[in-house]
């Protein structure tokens, strides 16, 4: 009963000033409804009839609404028209990240965790603090840039990670079916567009002493996304390598011990066939030699290799075995005595390893050809100092010398 009184005052208080004066001034009991004679005059035939509108429309609104209400409450609204990158910052605000996250979702957070271990694992050993930029893209996405340069041990040392969410086009696409033909289902066509995701961190260490190796790493995970948000195409990549200016035997067997551990755990074909891999990629073509002494290096672990959760497992242990692989060997050799010689040999050799990041790295082209690209991000990998020298060679039976014959016959270190 309360309801209902509360209903009609709402109905009363919705109708025109005009129509409740002449509604007072009927005698409403009276059959044949003349007017008193304190009546004022009739109001005209049209503001009747939008009078009597008025009322049947706040009527209609107050009966339907609760149902409208309901529904709103009840009923989402389609999703259709948000991008990934917004669809992914809707499921974090609402669920966090969890086991139960989309993949991406949980590369992203992991390789943010790696990265702040890393960070404080080689401040440790050289004593001075990274500096941190955080940006963003306006696509979606962003990341977290670490550097130390001119540090105490190291004379550069990066390591950053990256989210991007982007669009790419049908000629990309294209291309990218060269390496991965489960991008676009096998006679199906082509579209003209695909939303997709990459994640990834990369590191790179170059210490002051020339005893000391360079040594780089990374891990990156790639999709590509279905018009309702989940994933289509994916796959995960990664390696590690060891880039020396001189060589120690027990430095190149601890490094490369570390990984085939780790692969060993998780596919004994791991290894070997990771291993030639590294050595095939980082290699200088158009020097006939390898960039470093190798280590493993894979691509495209998606589902014709593992399923994706045991990817995603060996791709973690892999990133987590960078501070045994790498720390104990830097330790033993930042102290080591060097001389002005060996520094200018450092110089020399990290002139090729400019070369191969800006000739044949696959990682360093997409980067820059990435619209929104962050370009001081991506080169963070040269070093400070380099050195191009004409037609030098190192003189015969040096250690010198004996480096680069192994850079033109890779070895099996374990």
């Amino acid at each position: 009963m309360a309801s209902r009184r509360a209903h009609a005052r709402f109905l009363a208080q919705c109708k025109p000033r005009s129509q409740l004066s002449t509604h007072r001034a009927f005698n409403l009991s009276s059959t044949s409804r003349r007017p008193l004679s304190t009546a004022p005059t009739p109001a005209p035939q049209s503001s009747r009839l939008s009078g009597r509108y008025l009322q049947l429309t706040a009527l209609a609104l107050a009966l339907t609404a609760p149902f409208l209400y309901k529904m709103a409450v009840d009923t989402p609204f389609a999703l259709d028209s948000l991008t990934l990158a917004e669809r992914d910052a809707q499921l974090k605000r609402e669920d966090g990240i969890n086991d139960r996250s989309p993949m991406r979702l949980r590369m992203e957070a992991f390789i943010k965790e790696q990265q702040q271990e890393i960070v404080r694992a080689l401040e440790a050993v050289d004593g001075k603090k990274f500096r941190q930029d955080a940006w963003q893209r306006k696509e979606g996405g962003g990341g977290v840039t670490c550097v130390l340069q001119d540090g105490n041990v190291f004379e550069k040392a990066g390591v950053g990670i990256s989210v991007v969410y982007g669009t790419l086009p049908k000629k990309a696409i294209m291309a990218m079916r060269s390496n991965h033909k489960n991008i676009v289902a096998e006679g199906e066509e082509i579209p003209d567009s695909l939303e997709f995701f990459a994640a990834g961190l990369s590191l790179v260490v170059h210490p002051h002493n020339p005893m000391a190796p360079t040594v780089h790493m990374n891990c990156r995970y790639f999709e590509t996304a279905k018009a309702d948000g989940t994933s289509g195409a994916w796959w995960f990549g990664g390696g590690s390598d060891l880039t020396p200016s001189y060589l120690f035997d027990e430095d190149a067997i601890h490094f490369h011990k570390t990984l085939k551990e780790v692969c060993d755990a998780h596919d004994k074909e791991y290894y070997p066939k990771f291993k030639k891999w590294c050595d095939e990629y980082f290699y200088n073509k158009h020097r006939n030699e390898g960039r470093g002494i190798g280590g493993i290096f894979f691509d495209d672990l998606d589902d014709t290799v593992s399923d994706k959760e045991n990817a995603f497992a060996y791709v973690k242990d892999c990133l987590r075995s960078f501070i045994p692989a790498y720390v104990p060997i830097v330790e033993r050799r930042k102290d080591m005595p060097f001389t002005e010689k060996e520094k200018e040999w450092q110089a020399i050799r990290r002139g090729k390893y400019v070369e191969f990041n800006l000739v044949h790295d696959r990682g360093t082209a997409f980067g820059l050809n990435t619209p929104g690209a962050r370009v001081e991000a991506i080169l963070m990998s040269l070093p400070v100092v380099a050195s191009w020298k004409y037609m030098y060679e190192p003189e015969p039976k040096s250690r010198e010398q004996r480096l680069v014959d192994v850079l033109r016959e890779p070895k099996e270190w374990v």
